[in-house]
């Protein structure tokens, strides 16, 4: 890392031989307006300077102006921690003993709770742990829409509805940017399979595109305020995401008006002249033609280096492109690392550690709990069997771009051992052998989970110890390896892997009292839901994972979270119906795969609930250890225009016995519309919480915009007057009053 101490040194001589003139520059002036401190910056600078800010100069980090103070600008991924450092030119580890971070819930976890608040807590406490390490811009937030539960990625994103991810999106960004450091919202756009991610073509309509791909990233940029978007690997409509000009020059640039930093994913910029007329800002990367193979001083001959300057030199490109691409990579300098406000925010603490904790809890969703199974019930000195290897196995290594080195994590077994102390017998057992590796890109859980036992052998002696048990607690799931949730590769069927369904069938047969947990990212279909009493949904929690699960299973913590997405009873059941919906196909003659977008709005539950298909568990379902009551529905007019507001309203009451938290879903029924639409879409969401016997009243607002349908011909937002209706409930599948409007 000697490279990185000398550049920095530099860095501050420089700031400090201009500190010291009388004439001080205005980029140098912290409490100038940003815009002035942008011109003057950039009225300073050479070509090759200016070239020269658009690439990498290391794995993660770009160039500044070492002459001018201007420093580099240092990159990290990722939205679910700070991952630990690499070499200035390797992938491999630093080595250093001081980059442990805090590991926070998946983002799936965070779109669980389907809480703003802990979105926002979640944006800080990254946000504070990134500035502490110096890093100017966060990669992530991961809003791509989960199109199939195959996808190896949804786990890094925030459900399959758009509205939901867009609200959740928007606190996170701004707890992130409080600090000083830019969230880097990915991966834009129509990145919805990790299969051939490189090579395949998304062929989406306009109006799917507006009304379901796009919403998410829309409210990040123009509500969150982002000031960087990654593009992603893929091609949209045949041209390639980090340089398509619909996409964000049109769009993003164009339409929404986004003043930040594009940066292309690693690798992800194909084409000099599209990288360099078609909206992409900062190329990053891993080798020099963008994905494989390497020459010599590689960085200086990517698309937007060498031969970007060598263009210009020959009259091929103007000025205007650079300038626009120098103005936003100094913009967000002067928001991040150059801002006029000290913060050097703060790193692995207590604080961080219970927001995880929090989060986490607040994100676990009970799906099914007949005869009260949960809260755990156990007698002093009880025994409570715990089976599976992911109750021990820990998570926060592996999965991609999202590895961690973290300062430790609970597993679930240990965060049961925490919760009961001495008062019952906690035991396990294996149950099944999935992943036994420990490792990846060098960060090293520890663990050795090699077993050699058959999977007779590990049912046979899971069942034995389950005879005697008070409760059995099966802790399976999926893992971050090849083919599950992991980047670069998707799932392979939608069950449980690893024999896990007959150990779940094996344990039913013997156990009085029996769980299932299941931790994943995605959909998991559970064929075997009518033979256990209670089934958890949990996630990878990060650091606390285990402390969070034991919360909610012994009630200290009452269940709140919700499904992000749908949960079929069959893979087949979806909207996905042939090969070139999913993967794609590559006929003859074909460069890349093609990725036909059929189904159209048609994407988890608004499939379902047109169909009338039935499913195991609705998108927005979720139980809690009480009850809920709504009533008193009703809007305050009969009938509105495009240029009003109707308020509508719910009294909801809590009418058990335990304090605890509803998530009060609005969403909207077009009674008979000129096109096709869903029969309902979700428009807004109150999580409300109310201690026992407490009533409160929840008001939602509903405008033009949340009645609107993207007319593609007339490229606009068309609200058609008729007749609508108001769906207030629990779930997607479960509304409990309905109020009738009109649109004049």
């Amino acid at each position: 890392m000697k490279k990185t101490l000398i550049l920095s040194a530099a860095v501050l001589f420089s700031a400090v031989c201009f500190a010291q003139k009388a004439d001080r520059p205005v980029y140098l002036d912290p409490h100038a307006p940003v815009e002035e401190r942008v011109e003057d910056a950039l009225s300073r600078m050479t070509l090759e300077e200016k070239v020269g800010m658009t690439t990498a100069q290391s794995k993660f980090s770009s160039r500044g102006v070492p002459r001018l103070g201007i420093p580099e600008v240092w990159h990290t991924d990722g939205p679910h921690g700070i991952r630990p450092e690499v070499l200035w030119d390797e992938w491999d580890q630093a080595g250093w003993t001081n980059d442990s971070c805090t590991a926070f819930p998946a983002l799936v976890n965070l779109a669980a709770t389907w809480d703003k608040e802990m979105s926002l807590l979640y944006g800080r406490s990254i946000g504070e742990e990134a500035r502490y390490r110096k890093k100017d811009i966060l990669l992530g937030p991961g809003i791509n829409i989960c199109r199939t539960p195959l996808n190896g990625r949804n786990f890094e994103y925030m459900g399959e509805d758009p509205y939901l991810a867009g609200q959740m999106v928007v606190p996170y960004i701004q707890g992130v940017q409080e600090n000083g450091v830019a969230a880097c919202v990915k991966h834009y756009a129509v990145n919805n399979q990790e299969f051939q991610r490189t090579q395949s073509n998304s062929v989406v309509d306009d109006r799917t595109l507006y009304e379901i791909y796009l919403p998410a990233f829309k409210a990040a940029v123009v509500e969150g305020n982002a000031w960087s978007i990654m593009g992603s690997y893929n091609l949209y409509n045949g041209q390639f995401n980090c340089h398509n000009k619909k996409l964000l020059v049109d769009i993003l640039k164009g339409e929404w008006g986004f003043d930040g930093v594009v940066v292309s994913d690693w690798g992800g910029c194909r084409d000099d002249e599209e990288a360099v007329l078609n909206g992409l800002d900062i190329e990053m990367g891993t080798w020099t033609n963008g994905l494989t193979g390497a020459a010599s001083d590689s960085y200086r001959n990517y698309h937007m280096a060498a031969p970007y300057l060598k263009g210009l030199r020959e009259g091929k490109y103007t000025t205007k492109e650079l300038d626009d691409k120098v103005r936003r990579i100094l913009r967000l300098i002067f928001r991040t690392s150059m801002r006029p406000e000290p913060n050097y925010g703060r790193f692995v603490c207590p604080e961080h550690y219970q927001a995880a904790r929090d989060i986490s809890a607040a994100g676990v969703v009970l799906l099914k709990n007949d005869n009260n199974a949960l809260p755990l019930n156990v007698p002093q000195g009880g025994k409570i069997l715990v089976v599976g290897e992911n109750a021990v196995k820990k998570m926060v290594v592996g999965g991609g771009s999202s590895n961690l080195k973290t300062a430790y994590e609970v597993n679930p077994l240990e965060g049961l051992q925490n919760a009961f102390g001495k008062n019952a017998e906690i035991v396990w057992a294996r149950g099944y052998v999935g992943d036994t590796s420990t490792s990846y890109n060098n960060v090293d859980t520890g663990q050795d989970l090699t077993d050699n036992r058959t999977p007779k052998e590990l049912i046979a002696e899971a069942v034995e110890m389950a005879k005697d048990a008070d409760y059995v607690i099966f802790v399976g799931g999926l893992n971050k390896s090849a083919h599950q949730d992991n980047e670069s590769t998707d799932r392979l069927q939608i069950t449980l892997p690893y024999g896990q369904e007959k150990v779940i069938l094996a344990l039913a047969e013997v156990a009085k009292n029996i769980v299932v947990v299941n931790i994943s990212g995605s959909a998991v279909a559970m064929p075997w839901a009518g033979e256990v009493d209670a089934i958890v949904q949990g996630w990878y929690g990060g650091t606390e994972t285990g402390n969070a699960l034991a919360d909610v299973l012994t009630g200290k913590v009452n269940p709140s979270g919700r499904l992000p997405f749908t949960v079929p009873f069959k893979y087949e059941d979806g909207p996905i119906k042939t090969e070139r919906q999913y993967p794609g196909i590559k006929e003859e003659g074909d460069e890349f795969w093609q990725t036909h977008y059929d189904e159209g709005v048609y994407v988890g539950y608004r499939w379902y609930s047109s169909k009338k298909i039935k499913v195991q568990f609705p998108f927005g379902h979720g139980l809690s250890y009480t009850t809920f009551a709504y009533s008193n529905a009703k809007a305050d007019k009969a009938e509105m225009t495009a240029d009003q507001t109707l308020k509508v309203t719910v009294d909801v009451t809590n009418t058990g016995s335990v304090d605890g938290a509803e998530v009060v879903q609005l969403y909207i029924n077009d009674v008979k519309s000129t096109i096709d639409r869903p029969v309902k879409e979700l428009k807004n969401f109150e999580k409300v919480y109310l201690k026992a016997g407490e009533t409160k009243t929840v008001t939602f607002e509903i405008d033009a915009e949340d009645l609107s349908y993207f007319d593609a011909d007339k490229h606009e937002w068309v609200a058609e007057p008729g007749k609508f209706k108001a769906l207030l409930g629990s779930s997607s599948e479960d509304v409990r009053s309905t109020v009738n409007f009109k649109l004049n």
